[in-house]
């Protein structure tokens, strides 16, 4: 048995686009944004709410979600029964892609909130 739950929308931009992103982003969502470090910004989103990431990038900008379990490989398994693919296996996430081409990550909980919470799916 395992856990899982939607983490994070990340929003992918360009690495001269990044303060502008996470100005934008804030100004739209109404939520405060600070960067984090050289690589991610962060809006201050409701406790209950997913995580919004602004993530630098080399590749187009875009937007993937990040899925947060207690065990990678069995959420990684259960998406590939879905019709999902792994594109990559990182060290601390792996990068898969819908059987609609979108790209999205699996990831080590990140939300504090996640052993404690109701809004966590739990799988067979």
């Amino acid at each position: 048995m395992h856990r899982s739950r939607l983490a994070a929308l990340v929003i992918d931009s360009q690495r001269e686009e990044k303060s502008s992103a996470i100005d934008f982003w804030a100004g739209a969502l109404g939520w405060p944004g600070h960067e984090t470090d050289e690589k991610y910004g962060k809006l201050a989103t409701p406790s209950d709410q997913p995580d919004v990431l602004i993530q630098q990038v080399d590749h187009p900008s875009r937007v993937h979600l990040d899925i947060e379990t207690d065990d990678i490989d069995a959420e990684v398994a259960r998406l590939e029964k879905l019709g999902a693919t792994v594109v990559e296996r990182l060290e601390r996430w792996t990068v898969m892609e819908a059987p609609t081409g979108h790209r999205f990550c699996v990831v080590h909980p990140q939300r504090s909130d996640f052993d404690d919470a109701d809004s966590v799916n739990v799988w067979p």
